[in-house]
């Protein structure tokens, strides 16, 4: 068996942590650096729900978008997704990914709001930019003392184009540190908050921002439970490791073609982590719909658009299937005949294949697609696998088959598949363009 970890420093500057009222448990060590012009937060979860506005573009960042969305409604946010294009609710974010707003900007300006935040990615960060609704929209929250956020691009491109970053510390994606000092003063901490502004780097730091926005909103216990319910990492930035057993190559085509299957209600963040990261990498991600339409609504109700549905693609040849998690869409999978058979057909062919989260348990093992194989699977699930001595381990690949945990798992089971596609160092490459380590 080998365990294998790529190591980077965590930053962790935060008088909030040091202090003896509060000692962090593992799951809050997310990298945050607080102002002390910031105001106290209360460790108590408000009774209220938040309202939050997510603004969406052409060019978005899908898994920025897509991990706050996700993890601020799991805390109980009332979160609006926006689409800032002027005729266009379906909006084509960066990595091929459709993501289908719920409404758009202009329905949303008469609109309160506890949060205003913003993803990055490009040109998304500018379509944002050029908002002009958009624009009078967070001037005035601002201008009310509401709170405001954003990552990656959108720091510099559009708060700071607003001038909202003056006299504030703030970060943002490496490349575009340079413009950030013009308005602000630049930090390379990956998550700051200032004042009523949390600033972040990018996609491998967007879980620690949503639980950051989490915390202003909610408090410290809230954070505590939604990260433990996500299978989060201890230290954030640190490491990411693989542990495998019955090592072989994987042999692909040039490039990869891989199969991520989705359905109402399978995990986004799982989803979106796994595909656009693979295509990130270099592989072409087909996407299918095992619903009867393309529409899919996940779990956290982001809604997606799938490339085909899962009869057209079975007509095709895949390297590598990837199964999201997530309920009911992995209840919706096992039931797939389509799916199911062709997933024995990769298993019996020794092709490669893999789930994450629930999938396993509910997909993989009831059709005997674990017999003779290590696993993991999400911790309230695992008692369902034949073989749980693999369990507690956040990436299992045995052979030709990779598993997982769950949502905060997924950057790591996604970056372990680059690394048997491709290599270890192009993993480490993303990882690190990514801001994960």
């Amino acid at each position: 068996m080998a365990t294998h970890q790529l190591t980077a420093p965590i930053h962790l500057i935060n008088p909030l942590f040091s202090s003896k009222a509060f000692s962090p448990s593992p799951l809050h060590r997310f990298s945050l650096l607080t102002s002390r012009r910031s105001a106290a937060v209360s460790s108590s979860p408000m009774a209220s729900s938040k309202k939050v506005l997510v603004p969406v573009a052409d060019g978005t960042e899908p898994m920025e978008a897509v991990i706050t969305i996700d993890v601020l409604r799991r805390s109980g946010a009332d979160v609006t997704v926006a689409s800032v294009e002027k005729e266009k609710i379906c909006v084509d974010a960066c990595w091929g990914v459709k993501i289908i707003a719920d409404s758009f900007i202009f329905d949303a300006s008469d609109e309160r709001f506890d949060l205003i935040a913003l993803p990055g990615g490009m040109p998304g960060s500018m379509a944002l930019r050029d908002s002009e609704v958009l624009e009078a929209m967070v001037r005035k929250h601002v201008k009310d003392g509401g709170f405001i956020s954003a990552i990656c691009a959108a720091p510099a491109v559009a708060l700071g184009s607003w001038g909202l970053l003056k006299g504030l510390k703030a970060t943002c994606y490496p490349s575009f540190m340079e413009k950030l000092s013009a308005d602000a003063v630049a930090m390379e901490s990956r998550v700051v908050h200032d004042g009523q502004t949390i600033t972040s780097r990018g996609p491998g730091t967007a879980i620690e921002f949503a639980l950051a926005l989490v915390e202003h909103l909610y408090g410290r216990d809230k954070v505590q439970d939604v990260a433990g319910a996500m299978v989060m990492r201890p230290r954030h930035g640190d490491e990411f490791s693989m542990t495998e057993v019955n090592s072989v190559k994987w042999l692909v085509g040039n490039p990869p073609q891989i199969l991520v299957p989705i359905a109402n209600g399978s995990e986004e963040m799982e989803s979106l982590m796994i595909i656009d990261i693979l295509r990130r990498a270099g592989a072409n991600v087909t996407i299918a719909s095992v619903e009867d339409k393309l529409e899919i609504v996940a779990s956290r109700k982001v809604t997606l658009l799938a490339d085909m549905q899962i009869d057209e693609a079975a007509e095709k040849q895949y390297d590598l299937i990837i199964l999201p998690g997530g309920l009911p869409g992995a209840q919706t999978f096992s039931t797939s005949e389509v799916l199911v058979n062709m997933l024995k057909k990769h298993a019996d062919s020794q092709k490669l294949y893999g789930a994450i989260c629930a999938s396993p348990a509910l997909v993989l093992e009831p059709h005997g697609l674990l017999k003779g194989k290590k696993a993991t699977a999400y911790p309230a699930l695992c008692n369902k696998l034949t073989d749980q001595s693999e369990c507690e381990n956040r990436v299992v690949v045995d052979g030709n088959l990779i598993t997982s945990r769950g949502p905060g798992t997924s950057m790591e089971f996604a970056l372990a598949i680059v690394e048997k596609l491709f290599d270890r160092k192009k993993a480490v490459d993303l990882a690190k363009s990514m801001v994960f380590i």
